[in-house]
């Protein structure tokens, strides 16, 4: 009877014992594919910011590169026309090309600034100014002016104080709008309207040109206004606002953008 039992208890360990092997390598199996699951969308994640990023400068680079070019080749067009017969005119464009271009290297050396900063671990290195803001749209709108591009500027509520990446978005909106407006409007007018509320602020960009309704197209033969509105699609978005852009039915282009600020 001793025996039996005995025999039973062992037989009941061994049980246990495979149960329990079988148990543990149960669980470090799960552990190693929740150990490959993590991974692999630690390996996803990094990639989307590495994508994320890269969009991010590609908007960045298209912002400073294409105003400041759009400018600099109708300064030097203009003063290649009248270097002969009106020298001082002559001058003053190429002073302003020369402005444009200083403009552009200051916001390039800022951009790769950030993109890669100083080896002591210091990112305000010599002439790495702030991103442009709402407070510098007076110095954009006369440089289009300067250009030929006529612009009324038109505000409304209280200016205020704003969150740095809608600050820029802001400034990215008008730059991109008068630019595109510069290029494909032929030298029409064009008014920039910001409205200032307790909870969003809103940019409209709107200028003359050929009329829809008449079958006309822009000067350069495009209707479209390239990547560089869908980039700024993509920031507005990032804040939780809206653009639309779009031809005029009167002629001429409208491109409108709401940014939330919530309260104050």
């Amino acid at each position: 009877m001793w025996t039996l039992a005995f025999g039973l208890a062992l037989a009941a360990a061994a049980g246990l014992g495979a149960a329990l092997l079988r148990s543990h390598r149960a669980h470090r199996k799960a552990l190693a594919e929740q150990r490959w699951l993590l991974e692999r969308e630690r390996a996803h994640a990094t990639a989307a910011a590495v994508r994320a990023e890269r969009e991010r400068i590609a908007r960045e680079l298209h912002d400073v590169v294409s105003h400041t070019v759009s400018l600099m080749v109708v300064q030097a067009a203009a003063a290649r026309e009248v270097l002969d017969a009106m020298p001082e005119a002559a001058a003053a464009a190429m002073a302003a090309v020369e402005d444009a271009g200083r403009s552009a290297l200051t916001e390039l050396r800022h951009l790769l600034g950030v993109l890669a900063p100083a080896q002591d671990g210091e990112d305000d290195g010599p002439g790495l100014g702030p991103q442009p803001g709402m407070d510098r749209l007076g110095s954009l709108v006369d440089r289009f002016a300067f250009a030929g591009l006529p612009v009324e500027v038109r505000i409304s509520g209280a200016p205020r104080e704003l969150p740095p990446g809608i600050d820029v978005t802001a400034y990215r909106i008008v730059q991109e709008a008068l630019t595109n407006a510069l290029k494909h409007a032929g030298g029409a007018q064009a008014q920039v309207t910001v409205r200032y509320s307790e909870r969003s602020l809103r940019v409209e960009v709107l200028n003359g040109g050929p009329s829809v309704l008449t079958g006309d197209r822009p000067p350069s033969g495009r209707g479209g206004t390239g990547r560089g509105l869908a980039g700024l699609r993509e920031r507005v978005g990032v804040y939780g606002g809206d653009l639309d852009a779009r031809r005029r039915l009167g002629g001429g282009f409208r491109v409108r953008a709401r940014l939330p600020l919530g309260r104050p």
